[in-house]
């Protein structure tokens, strides 16, 4: 067997489809985001505006949040020291989870590497809790949830995208002395829609279903705390399990889950996910409980993120882009196509300092490849002329479509 052989084939049949994907170096520096430098190929420096990422509200240079860190890694030191069971549960591991069971609702909360593992690690679990457990799962959900549910070996079902009338039809269909469980998002990252919470958990409480949210792309930027769309909506106590990061609007690292203390516990007691990873480092974990606690109480930071996000919209749909527009703070510019994207995105960045990644298949369907831009609350003026100068040349240099989609 020639494995090098098989390797190039793969990474071949990338570069043919335009899927292929680089890394770019970028280093944010502090006080200045969105503003980063670029350090080219050949390894020059150019200066640049990032408009692809996470750090949804620049929490992530906040002073509370720094000034947290600081403090645990001169008190502690870099690392935790183990898992949560052997050595690395902390004051500041439980400080977290303290504020996040508070954002939620919830008695209790339980800390992650990441949401991705959280989701995982929660999803795969739950049928050894719950036997012959059935879970329903949104077809648009994250991948993370998706390979959870995958591998717990229970029975799953696939329901159409935000349709309340397929899940109902499935669940009608299977035993109704069987335990039930409804998993989807609030904000689903690819297109910012919403799901319909509500409806949902009307349907769940129809059929004696559990309910669980991924709030990944909605905490801390709805809800007058923070909460995500449930606490925007006044359903945080119709959920039961809700999943979250701390690595997107609070601007640190992480995930977590929130929901009863007994079912918390018994995640915490069986998900291999949890008893065998080293915990988060304290700084890390000091760091989003600042952030956490301190965005409850910044309802002006979100309104200036979704004033942002809204001018934008306005001023691509105004130019004839195709934009989706949910009303979320996700902005999707449609290319349709993986090589034209690639091209953009490369275009924006070497010509104009603008950093924007291309979102491809399998991430999104083939056919919808996309440019995503995620607009801050420290994205001004002139960062926004520049975008959008940038954005109405280069649509017309490559001679893309300028009829809107409908969103």
């Amino acid at each position: 067997m020639d494995y090098n052989a098989k390797l190039d084939d793969a990474l071949a049949r990338l570069h043919e489809e335009g899927r292929y994907r680089t890394f770019i170096d970028i280093e944010r520096k502090q006080g200045n985001y969105p503003h980063a430098v670029w350090t080219t190929p050949e390894g020059d420096q150019k200066n640049i505006t990032v408009w692809c990422g996470n750090d949804y509200l620049g929490m992530g240079q906040h002073p509370v949040v720094l000034e947290a860190m600081h403090e645990a890694l001169d008190a502690t030191g870099a690392g935790s020291g183990g898992t949560r069971n052997i050595s690395g549960t902390t004051v500041y591991h439980k400080r977290l989870e303290a504020e996040l069971a508070d954002l939620h609702g919830k008695e209790d909360a339980l800390l992650f590497t990441s949401a991705y593992i959280a989701n995982d690690a929660t999803l795969s679990t739950l049928p050894r809790l719950f036997p012959g457990l059935i879970i329903y799962s949104d077809a648009l959900n994250h991948a993370s949830m998706i390979e959870g549910i995958r591998r717990n070996g229970g029975e799953k079902r696939i329901f159409k995208h935000n349709d309340l009338d397929d899940l109902r039809a499935k669940l009608a269909a299977d035993d109704p002395a069987a335990p039930k469980l409804i998993a989807f998002e609030s904000v689903y990252s690819m297109d910012g829609d919403f799901g319909p919470l509500k409806e949902l958990c009307d349907i769940a409480d129809e059929f004696g279903a559990l309910t669980y949210c991924d709030e990944v792309h909605a905490v801390g930027m709805y809800g007058p705390r923070g909460g995500g769309i449930a606490e925007r909506d006044g359903l945080l106590g119709r959920i039961d399990m809700f999943n979250g990061t701390l690595a997107k609007a609070f601007g640190v690292m992480g995930g977590y889950i929130a929901a009863s203390a007994k079912l918390c516990d018994a995640v915490r007691s069986y998900a291999p996910g949890f008893i065998f990873t080293t915990s988060l480092p304290p700084a890390v974990a000091a760091g989003a409980a600042a952030s956490v606690a301190h965005l409850k109480g910044d309802q002006d930071l979100r309104d200036q993120q979704q004033t942002q996000a809204k001018i934008l919209k306005m001023r691509l749909r105004g130019l004839g882009l195709p934009i989706i527009d949910h009303g979320s703070h996700i902005v999707p510019l449609i290319v349709g196509d993986p090589v034209h994207t690639q091209k953009l995105s490369d275009m924006l960045l070497q010509d104009f300092g603008i950093y924007v990644q291309p979102i491809n298949f399998p991430t999104v369907p083939r056919g919808t490849e996309r440019l995503r831009f995620t607009p801050s609350p420290v994205h001004g003026p002139k960062e926004m002329d520049a975008l959008v100068k940038a954005l109405d040349g280069l649509w017309s240099h490559c001679a893309l479509n300028r009829a809107e989609l409908a969103g």
